[in-house]
């Protein structure tokens, strides 16, 4: 098969070449000086990426290895924690507190619909007891973006409470506007394998002063996942177990490029992508499972009854070699995700917007309009000549 396959998922997402090119270097040893530098420079474009001053902290898994270090660092056993479950990841965070001995305090969102921050401030009035607020920015699940920066004013200064917020940015991170010091997150993490353009493999964490002196409270309750040690380490340029020396290497490229386009650059492009993708479902006739609060990294597409997304995910890969994500949980036949984050711009969306609504038609769906790929593409330039919204 000679066409060109396109990963248009929620990730794993595509690789620049200057990444792919550096991780095909020769090998070098993490504890010798070869690898000083390339740390140096990820810690310097981490901190870029991140919008801190903290040291942010690689950890050699997936995402939700951070989100595991997360709660066992910062939360002794028995320690409540308020988590929102708008989402299959969202549910994540209850299920890492059960299995840890933390409390879950679960507020469940409806799919689709992001967090009020007036219901976790009554949550957070009704029970003080409560230490952390767990929290994806970016529901992967649904496309939802959960308003982050009015959580931390509800759990931080202005509230003056002692609770943690707790940031999961596996798909927001290199994608949206996420500044852990401006808007005053106290831990925020993330994941290699999509905005950040790399294999799956790695995961980052940074913490805030207030989080690090609850850390140093907290016994971690995994040997492998220990901040305080991460943090002494990295300070050496290096990280308390072996390096996923090859990753890292591929990171100081992607990082290199994130600073020489410029994050403003980049969220332009994010956010330009986010309208081209939901101008063409909306085209189409088609519901958008989130309708006010959207990711920019994802787009979660409703299917009419009589139409198995599963199925539309597997024709538009067989018969046109675009890869795209189907709904999780409930939601797996009822969701077409098309994925618009990483290495991809308006060529691959276009392409990818071209295969669902052939692959949507083959499945028994209904599209009368002509024109969808043109209003997508019109609805990119005017979001390229005005940008994003403030953040």
């Amino acid at each position: 098969m000679l066409n060109k396959q396109r990963l248009l998922t929620p990730g794993p997402t595509p690789l620049p070449e200057e990444v792919r090119l550096a991780m095909a270097r020769d090998m070098v040893h993490h504890r010798k000086p070869a690898f000083l530098p390339v740390m140096q420079d990820v810690r310097a474009g981490l901190k870029y990426l991140f919008g801190t001053s903290q040291e942010v902290m690689p950890l050699s898994c997936s995402g939700t290895g951070a989100m595991a270090a997360a709660v066992t660092n910062l939360f002794a056993p028995g320690e409540k924690i308020l988590c929102i479950e708008g989402g299959k990841f969202g549910e994540r965070w209850g299920e890492i507190c059960d299995m840890h001995g933390q409390v879950a305090v679960r507020m469940p969102v409806e799919w689709g619909t992001a967090v009020d921050p007036e219901a976790v401030r009554a949550a957070l009035d009704a029970d003080p007891g409560i230490k952390g607020v767990c929290v994806q920015a970016s529901e992967t699940s649904t496309g939802v973006l959960h308003p982050v920066k009015e959580l931390a004013q509800v759990t931080g200064g202005i509230g003056g409470r002692d609770v943690l917020l707790v940031v999961d940015g596996i798909s927001a991170v290199g994608i949206s506007p996420c500044p852990m010091d401006e808007w005053e997150l106290d831990c925020l993490l993330t994941g290699s394998q999509k905005g950040l353009m790399l294999p799956p493999g790695l995961a980052f964490i940074a913490c805030s002063d207030k989080a690090w002196a609850k850390c140093a409270k907290v016994r971690p309750s995994n040997f492998y996942f220990q901040l305080m040690g991460e943090r002494e380490k990295i300070a050496k340029n290096q990280t308390m177990f072996t390096s996923s020396v090859g990753l890292l290497v591929g990171l100081r490229e992607s990082l290199k490029l994130f600073q020489e386009f410029g994050l403003e650059n980049l969220f332009r492009k994010q956010w330009a992508l986010t309208m081209m993708a939901r101008a063409g479902a909306a085209a189409m006739g088609l519901e958008l499972l989130a309708k006010d609060r959207f990711t920019w990294g994802l787009t979660a597409i409703r299917m009419p009854l009589g139409v198995d997304g599963s199925a539309v995910v597997k024709a538009a890969a067989n018969d046109y070699g675009v890869v795209l994500a189907a709904g999780q949980g409930h939601m797996k036949d009822q969701v077409v995700r098309l994925g618009h984050m990483g290495h991809v711009d308006f060529g691959d969306v276009l392409a990818g917007l071209a295969a669902f609504r052939a692959a949507f038609t083959a499945s028994g769906g209904f599209v009368g309009c002509p024109d969808v790929l043109e209003q997508a593409m019109n609805a990119y330039a005017k979001a390229m000549e005005s940008g994003p919204p403030a953040k």
